[in-house]
């Protein structure tokens, strides 16, 4: 290979280009703010390879703290609120795996000696994909809960109460709850309810917060799961705090029913130890240290001059107020989140992810998503089919964030004139076509009519024939994809970010779901999943095998 083509020169590279990072991590690259790079800031971090280090003398050990590294995580729990906070140097997936095989543990000691099946989950269908490998790996059986869907943006709303009381009541056998709150969008689910009904069953509820690490800090932010109930709490610190890639944390609560806590203890930290890394990053565990201790200070310093958060509030409701009067992209909920608070189960909104709509308008997302970069210089979290997502935090720069204001405001306006004069071409050539010719008729059918396009929907509901386990590891025989409707699938697909799979093991390729799909990769959104790569082809279960 060529020195230049090395990854860590690629990485140099980069950082001299000038782009914009609206996506994780929180920290952003400390782009724009020098000041955060001189000595004493908290962020001046050393050569890293002068404090790599391993378990050695004074330095204590991940999977059996006795000494800096318990009195850390013992502190960090004193911020959160929790009963037992862990760090996590495999990111919130190691948290999500391990909570799920610790309640599934639990329901194997429930269960009867010889039982066959080892329980049953409530999940999310809107949950990342590391949900889905942790009831594979457990051998759970899944039950899903479908959120709401708002139609005007294309995104996912909240999970509603009354639809989790329902099913629990339908399906007495299941004995755990998973939920995503924040989404991947901003949206938050009515925790504390959800958590009043679950626990009246006497069964855990996990909720995975990867994307509200930030929300114990900010006034303007929704309230945390762990204040609402929830036993389990898993979040990225990485997505949202100035922490490294693939850092995240762990909170348990002793919620306690009459047989003790919803979720043991001590069965939540052996896993903790089959998952994690036996070789943690003394690196990442000192950027979460760090990241958690800054956000505290800043909260510290809330009202008194030169607070970070005070003035990361007063730019990001000034970036709002612009972005909410554009004419023809839409910004989600508005500057304060009036619009979407109170419906399609969404409890409250996260205002600092900025979600933009081009849902009606003949833009599609990965086209907005393609204009910021290449024109702007900005690079978004994720696209969807007509939407684009970013991520703001209290370390992104006030430059930043006007770079964002103004790219949107400029492409609203060049998106109206498009609109317009797709309008008038449209007017001209009905006129034409009034007269007979031919040659309209042809241009008509070539012209884009705002809101015509294919827009994505909610999640198609899944029609699941065997369970995940079954699904993944049963006999298969690979088929064009094209081809595969009314077959088994073997395999997952999502479009990632971020990570919700359309389709799971063990589930039967309908119309909905195939014909997702193909609009998906038609629309050059990333879908993955299927080891062919190039999505001609699916795993499928071999029936012939199964009769």
């Amino acid at each position: 290979m060529d020195e230049k083509h090395l990854l860590i020169n690629r990485l140099k590279d980069y950082g001299k280009t000038g782009m914009y990072p609206f996506h994780m991590p929180g920290h952003k690259r400390l782009a724009g703010i020098p000041e955060m790079e001189k000595e004493g800031s908290g962020f001046d971090f050393p050569n890293p390879f002068s404090v790599d280090i391993t378990e050695i003398e004074g330095f204590d050990n991940l999977h059996h703290p006795e000494g800096i590294l318990k009195e850390s995580m013992e502190w960090a729990a004193g911020v959160y609120g929790a009963d037992r906070t862990w760090y996590l140097v495999n990111g919130s997936s190691c948290g999500i795996l391990s909570a799920i095989s610790a309640v599934a543990g639990g329901m194997a000691a429930r269960s009867s000696p010889g039982a066959g099946r080892k329980g049953k989950i409530l999940m999310a269908r809107n949950c990342h994909k590391a949900a889905y490998h942790g009831a594979y790996l457990s051998g759970l059986e899944v039950s899903y809960i479908y959120p709401q869907f708002v139609s005007e943006l294309g995104i996912q709303g909240g999970i509603l109460p009354e639809d989790v009381e329902k099913i629990l009541e339908s399906e007495p056998e299941i004995q755990a709850v998973l939920l995503v709150s924040p989404t991947y969008d901003g949206v938050v689910s009515d925790i504390e309810k959800i958590a009043e009904i679950v626990h009246k069953r006497k069964i855990p509820l996990i909720v995975d917060e990867a994307h509200g690490a930030h929300f114990p800090f900010g006034k303007e932010f929704p309230v945390s799961a762990l204040e609402l109930g929830a036993d389990v709490v898993i979040q990225s610190v990485h997505k949202t705090l100035p922490s490294m890639t693939q850092s995240a944390v762990l909170h348990w609560k002793r919620n306690e029913s009459s047989g003790g806590p919803f979720v043991n203890e001590g069965r939540l930290e052996r896993f903790l130890s089959i998952y994690q890394s036996s070789s943690p990053s003394y690196l990442l565990m000192a950027s979460i240290e760090n990241a958690v201790f800054q956000m505290e200070r800043e909260r510290a310093n809330r009202g008194r001059e030169n607070s970070r958060l005070d003035d990361y509030e007063r730019r990001l409701k000034r970036l709002r107020r612009g972005l909410s009067s554009m004419k023809n992209l839409h910004l989600g909920g508005g500057a304060f989140g009036e619009s979407l608070k109170g419906r399609r189960g969404i409890y409250d909104l996260d205002l600092s992810k900025i979600v933009i709509s081009s849902k009606g308008t003949g833009w599609t997302g990965p086209r907005l998503d393609d204009l910021l970069r290449r024109e702007y210089g900005l690079e978004m979290e994720l696209c969807g089919a007509d939407y684009v997502l970013g991520i703001t935090t209290c370390f992104d720069s006030e430059e930043g964030l006007l770079r964002l204001e103004k790219a949107l405001t400029e492409l609203d306006d060049r998106l109206g004139w498009e609109m317009e004069s797709g309008r008038q071409k449209m007017k001209e050539g009905e006129q034409k076509m009034e007269q007979g010719t031919q040659e309209t008729k042809e241009r008509k059918n070539l012209v884009s009519v705002p809101g015509n396009l294919w827009s994505g929907t909610s999640l198609p509901k899944a029609k699941i024939c065997l369970s995940l386990r079954e699904g993944m590891d049963g006999a298969c025989r690979r088929i064009l994809f094209s081809e595969a409707k009314g077959s088994i699938s073997s395999e997952f697909v999502y479009v990632y970010p971020p990570g919700i799979p359309i389709l799971a093991p063990g589930e039967e390729v309908t119309d909905s779901i195939l014909g997702t799909i193909l609009e998906y990769q038609r629309r050059g959104l990333p879908v993955q999943g299927p080891q062919d790569h190039s999505l001609q082809y699916l795993k499928v279960i071999d029936r012939t095998e199964t009769k």
